[in-house]
């Protein structure tokens, strides 16, 4: 049991209640998210590129989730994996779960299968981590308090962190390198700063982590520009520059592909499902 803070905000038709995981657990994920909608609102919410993999442990009715490489099938507790373009969850309303953004080599050790392997797609949870999903889930549900439910989601990850695989140490010196700069170091610096061939850092990298290290690069640019443009103050053109993009036309472009939008309707979207929804994917 550790003696951590759980914070409760009311996000205005939602609650969220955060606390920090086990210290092993801390470089894999930042947080556990629980949230609770006391009243059911049928909500719709685009989903974006992130820089990790998203488990939803669900203690509410079933979302329906569409990712790049499915229109929509409807999930209990699940797992998407990175994806490279944008989908959509559509929930009934009546929400309840915990949410954990991990790492994209996090969830290849804690999920204990290739990360290639649930690109541009999602999975039910047990599917990924057998009947004990199942089991955790019914155990988190005759849970009373948040501070509890935590504690069993600690439990549950370290024995997954214990007998999970370990990434290839090149592979993740270069997922540091990626994030530490924002997806400013292109492949064949990445392959010579490890020691490999572009095409064997390509191929590892990509079962491992789940996005090939150019695609991965393309990713974090986009988040961080997302960050800058909405957290940082900054206007189109200046977060183009800041994040290695040739000119705004060119991080117009790489909204509409990896987000389906314009950065100014992304961002108006993203305001309004803060006000309507309940487990978004933090910038």
């Amino acid at each position: 049991m550790v003696d951590r803070p759980v914070v409760i905000r009311d996000r205005g038709g939602w609650l969220e209640a955060s606390g920090p995981p086990h210290r092993a657990l801390r470089p894999l994920l930042r947080a556990y998210q629980g949230y609770f909608e006391p009243v059911a609102v049928p909500a719709r919410m685009r989903t974006l590129p992130t820089r990790g993999a998203v488990v939803i442990v669900n203690l509410g009715p079933p979302m329906r989730l569409a990712t790049p490489s499915d229109a929509g099938t409807e999930y209990g507790s699940f797992v998407a994996g990175l994806h490279d373009g944008h989908g959509e969850y559509t929930t009934p309303g009546g929400q309840h779960g915990i949410q954990l953004d991990v790492t994209p080599l996090g969830a290849y050790t804690l999920l204990g299968v290739p990360m290639a392997r649930i690109t541009n797609a999602a999975a039910e949870l047990p599917d990924v981590l057998g009947a004990g999903a199942a089991e955790l889930v019914e155990r988190l549900a005759e849970t009373p308090s948040w501070a509890a439910r935590f504690d069993l989601m600690d439990a549950f990850l370290l024995r997954r962190l214990e007998i999970g695989p370990v990434p290839a140490p090149e592979v993740a010196r270069a997922w540091r390198l990626l994030d530490g700069t924002g997806g400013a170091v292109g492949v064949a610096r990445l392959a010579e700063e490890v020691g490999w061939s572009r095409r064997h850092l390509t191929q590892r990298f990509t079962e491992q982590a789940g996005l090939p290290p150019k695609v991965m690069g393309r990713v974090l640019r986009f988040r961080r520009a997302i960050g800058l443009l909405s957290n940082g103050g900054l206007g189109p053109a200046e977060a183009a520059a800041a994040c290695g993009y040739y000119d705004q036309a060119h991080l117009n472009r790489e909204f509409r592909a990896l987000a389906g939008c314009t950065p100014s309707q992304l961002l108006g979207g993203m305001l309004e499902e803060q006000r309507t929804t309940t487990a978004a994917e933090p910038v």
